[in-house]
């Protein structure tokens, strides 16, 4: 086997981690619910391709905090209880797109939510292609994760709040029930975390993003992966989804 072969083989190893370390994957898209695993995942390919994991909460913020003429008009708008419109959203993504640091690729997390936003992507995309020939194409990564499964990832979480170490009561329970392994603090679940939260948060997504796997499936860039398997499975497939006539 391969990867067998890179185990026992240093120089093998060293070589697959150098290509990676500077290979031009592109953009890469995750998509999925509310506990599919995305941020898991996002945190490997970050690690493995050297590449940022961009996300449009962590941009809103970035530019609010600067106080770029962006931040401002998000401020305004989230400050009066508003959603910040796509328009705005999407002036930001294409500056932070624009970066330095995507020029190998990036990852989207977060974005696009809606067929729309999908579609401004498209046009940004082609125009980084037409300066950047050798830019691969977009792969968008479905995790596909059993609803029950997801119900259990969520409502089974639960958070130690003096140390941070985070349990699921279901696949890794504290040694002691409802009690932190390292500290003894008593674990504590997020209000969001309740089954009627979760049910909503799954409804709006399916109302919402879901319509973006169709859109995705129709251009041919889309790979679904089993999230119901082990982190590593999942991890080794996505791999596989990004690097595919890539590497």
């Amino acid at each position: 086997m391969v990867v067998g072969a890179v185990q026992n083989n240093p120089a093998m190893a060293a070589d697959l981690t150098s290509r990676n370390a500077n290979a031009n994957i592109g953009p890469v898209i995750l998509l999925g619910p509310p506990g599919a695993g995305k941020g898991t995942q996002a945190k490997q390919i970050v690690a493995r391709y050297g590449v940022p994991q961009i996300s449009t909460g962590d941009i809103l913020r970035e530019n609010r905090a600067r106080g770029t003429e962006l931040g401002k008009r998000a401020a305004a708008i989230m400050d009066r209880g508003e959603l910040v419109p796509d328009e705005l959203v999407c002036d930001m993504v294409a500056a932070r797109l624009a970066q330095k640091d995507c020029q190998r690729g990036f990852i989207l997390d977060g974005f696009p939510r809606t067929v729309q936003q999908a579609e401004w992507l498209d046009r940004l995309l082609a125009g980084m292609c037409t300066a950047k020939p050798d830019t691969p194409r977009l792969v968008v990564v479905s995790m596909q994760v059993d609803y029950n499964h997801l119900l259990q990832r969520l409502t089974g979480r639960r958070t130690c709040p003096t140390c941070g170490r985070i349990y699921n009561v279901f696949f890794q329970p504290p040694r002691v029930d409802e009690v932190c392994d390292v500290d003894g603090s008593k674990l504590v679940a997020r209000k969001d975390d309740s089954e009627a939260v979760i049910s909503e948060r799954l409804k709006a997504y399916e109302k919402q993003t879901l319509p973006l796997t169709d859109y995705y499936r129709r251009a041919g860039v889309l790979r679904s992966v089993n999230g119901d398997q082990p982190v590593e499975q999942v991890t080794a497939a996505v791999f596989g989804a990004i690097e595919h006539d890539r590497l």
